[in-house]
């Protein structure tokens, strides 16, 4: 099943071979402002097909397909013409299958398990990057230049969205260097004096621009907890 897309949408197409977490993926896309899903496929050959049928500008690919790896259904979309964007959503970590999505040109990478604030963050960013590259002009070497450093890449760290001031950034940034092991956002704002909604904003900035990782700690019940890592 389809839905129309809007004007100025980004038409998203979910491929995973469970249905299930098709479905949880759709329903994280459809929350993200511009996106729109259009479709979900199960197979490889089912997403092809839907690239022909829907014209995406954007597929989250699963790579463990029942029968295709998700890698090689890039160059089929390829020779057929599609010049969609992909971004990798899988739980497959070998350095290898890492190295081939680049060489493919995917715009992301995204291990499972993960939540909404992981994907939120990856498709945000997307979004801004791909206005920028449709607005840009080329009038010279410089042009071209600032279109390739700034294509698909994380945002600089130094600067700080709306609201998030830079002394509070240093003590979050501080209680994460000393910290033995990881943080919860809960214990984060014990260690800074500040709210937890607060330094949950702090860290999830610096998981977006890299700073930080992010690991999901499963309780008994509800929600996973998240919980930050600087990196060193």
């Amino acid at each position: 099943m389809t839905d129309p897309a809007g004007p100025g949408s980004i038409d998203v197409l979910v491929v995973d071979d469970d249905f299930m977490v098709a479905r949880v993926h759709r329903t994280f896309v459809d929350r993200v402002e511009p996106f729109r899903v259009v479709g979900t496929a199960n197979t490889g050959e089912q997403a092809i097909e839907a690239v022909d049928e829907l014209r995406p500008d954007l597929v989250l690919l699963d790579l463990y397909l029942p029968d295709l790896f998700g890698l090689d259904v890039i160059p089929r979309l390829r020779s057929g013409g599609h010049d969609c964007d992909v971004m990798v959503i899988s739980a497959a970590r070998e350095a290898d299958a890492v190295r081939r999505a680049v060489r493919h040109g995917v715009v992301d990478y995204l291990l499972k398990p993960f939540d909404f604030e992981d994907l939120k963050p990856r498709l945000e960013r997307y979004a801004t990057q791909r206005g920028r590259l449709l607005s840009t002009v080329v009038r010279g070497q410089a042009d071209v230049d600032r279109v390739l450093a700034g294509a698909f890449s994380p945002a600089p760290g130094g600067v700080l969205p709306k609201g998030l001031s830079v002394e509070t950034a240093g003590l979050i940034e501080r209680a994460l260097r000393d910290a033995e092991g990881t943080l919860s956002a809960a214990e984060c704002a014990a260690a800074t004096g500040i709210s937890r909604v607060s330094a949950r904003r702090y860290l999830e900035h610096f998981h977006v621009t890299g700073d930080a990782d992010v690991s999901l700690r499963y309780g008994t019940a509800g929600r996973p907890e998240r919980r930050y890592t600087w990196r060193a």
